[in-house]
């Protein structure tokens, strides 16, 4: 029973719940495919290509937004107001969000975090050879990639194609590569969106580079964690808005904490910059989705922890951290 009581279990409960309700979601609520969903401003990678889902994620109306509408504002074709209201609805649903749940958003309820999760586990099982972390060179090459990816597909090719500086396709190009579209409508059995789009060259391109980016993120997730998610650019839209979170990840080791480096062997995303000392510091950092692993495998009383506003939600205890060591060798022997 000791095995099943951990964070992590609880937060496997809550993917394998999210991932039902944002992939099957419409089955239960009555909804039809982009209309009547949740938020459509959802924080967390769920396709509104998949008829079924539940709710969608914010950046599928803020690439059209700014084809449509935004671009319309800097051409001059549209009144202000009527060009940026769309997107500021938009924002502020996310940030409301973003406040109640912060990035946890990405290590509790996205969809294709959960299936990389899932894959690497299964390959775990397998026996299959794994990469147990990167180095911090590997990731100051990796890290910028969300960045641009956030910067160029959510808002400057969508904006230069409503200007008329690109083709169409380049209106939503994130959505035309993005994993999720592939992974959430297979999911429901939907095979129309794994195919090669030959209307024209630059659909083409897109969808030759949405099949490879699919296929590419299970290999790799077969020996990296969350390979994705490592250039996912819902990553850096959270970062502008994670000081609004009421909940946080804090650090308060300036007595107790021996660098020891367990938070870091234990983080799927790698972050090394969390074994750092600090004191009563938040340290939800750019890359982090708040899974608490760091918490869960910190040997030391009060070291880490996880909070909402003030209040403690699962501080690192040694004993926690015995027994936490105790699951992990039983479920790779």
């Amino acid at each position: 029973m000791d095995k099943l009581l951990t964070l992590t279990a609880l937060r496997r409960v809550s993917q394998l719940f999210f991932f039902v309700l944002l992939v099957y979601g419409a089955l239960f609520l009555n909804t039809f495919y982009s209309e009547d969903k949740l938020t459509q401003a959802l924080p967390a990678l769920s396709c509104a290509y998949d008829k079924q889902g539940g709710d969608y994620c914010v950046l599928i109306p803020l690439q059209h937004q700014m084809d449509h509408r935004v671009s319309g504002v800097i051409g001059g074709n549209m009144p202000l107001m009527a060009g940026l209201m769309g997107t500021l609805i938009t924002l502020g649903v996310f940030a409301v969000l973003i406040v109640i749940f912060n990035k946890a958003f990405c290590g509790w309820s996205c969809p294709l975090g959960f299936f990389q999760e899932v894959i690497h586990m299964i390959a775990s099982k397998l026996g299959i050879a794994q990469i147990t972390s990167l180095s911090p060179e590997q990731l100051k090459k990796v890290r910028p990639i969300k960045w641009l990816l956030f910067a160029f597909l959510i808002f400057i090719f969508p904006i230069l194609t409503g200007l008329g500086f690109v083709g169409h396709e380049l209106g939503d190009p994130f959505c035309r590569i993005c994993p999720s579209r592939i992974l959430t409508t297979l999911a429901t059995g939907d095979t129309s969106q794994l195919y090669i789009d030959s209307s024209s060259w630059g659909y083409m391109a897109l969808s030759i580079i949405a099949d490879l980016l699919f296929g590419l993120m299970i290999a790799l997730a077969l020996f990296i964690r969350q390979p994705f998610c490592r250039i996912c650019p819902m990553l850096p839209m959270q970062t502008v808005f994670k000081k609004l979170g009421l909940l946080r990840l804090v650090k308060n080791g300036a007595s107790q904490c021996e660098g020891c480096g367990q938070c870091v062997k234990a983080c799927p995303m790698d972050i090394f910059e969390i074994q750092q000392t600090a004191e009563h510091k938040n340290i939800t950092f750019e890359d982090c989705t708040l899974c608490g692993r760091c918490v869960e495998f910190c040997p030391h009383d009060g070291v880490m922890a996880l909070k909402y506003g003030p209040l403690p939600l699962f501080s690192s205890s040694k004993q926690y951290f015995k027994k936490r060591i105790k699951i992990e060798k039983w479920s790779k022997a």
